[in-house]
């Protein structure tokens, strides 16, 4: 029987697989790299430490939330439901993992982590870019600038909210991000 590929995709899920049991911050990835039945050279292969998993985590996020802008309905809502409709696909994929996606959160906020907090503060620009774009967004300028700086905001509260209420219903969460979505300043923003 043939052996089946390392790829980045096994590596992952195998990470957050055995990390929903121990935790971000007990994974080892000599751990994944024995569920996998393979070498850390292999791990290595793929993700030069374990904070690239993070990134692979959130990647596949973007990815996710991407995907939703290419359904057809989408191009029908307006300005602040197609910002909706893409940030709730981007939460929906994290969804399986929110506990560890929280963890890994506080891995990188870690004191002795400021490296790692500069990368988590460019991959929160890198998000909220691809949100842009996923919803359509084409302000300009200033415009653009308050707008970006408007929905990091709404974006950081949205996520930070998602994962301190796990037990919150779906409506309750749309409601939540609709107020974000709706304050003051970003409001008249979208409806330009």
């Amino acid at each position: 029987m043939k052996k089946a590929a390392i790829t980045p995709a096994r590596i992952l899920d195998s990470a957050l697989r055995l990390a929903d049991v121990c935790g971000w911050e007990r994974l080892h990835l000599f751990e994944v790299a024995a569920d996998l039945g393979a070498g850390l050279d292999d791990i290595a292969a793929h993700f030069r430490d374990k904070d690239a998993l993070v990134e692979a985590w959130f990647d596949r996020a973007d990815l996710a939330m991407l995907a939703r802008a290419r359904q057809p309905d989408l191009v029908e809502l307006n300005a602040e439901q197609r910002l909706e409709a893409c940030l709730l696909a981007w939460l929906a994929s994290l969804a399986a993992h929110r506990t560890v996606t929280g963890q890994m959160l506080l891995y990188k906020l870690e004191p002795g982590h400021i490296h790692l907090q500069v990368l988590g503060l460019m991959r929160v620009s890198r998000t909220v870019q691809w949100w842009r774009e996923a919803a359509g967004r084409e302000t300009l300028h200033l415009r653009r600038i308050a707008e970006e700086t408007l929905l990091t905001g709404a974006y950081l509260r949205s996520f930070v909210h998602w994962l301190r209420h796990p037990e919150e219903d779906a409506a309750e969460f749309r409601a939540f991000l609709r107020r974000q979505l709706r304050c003051g300043p970003l409001a008249l923003l979208l409806r330009r």
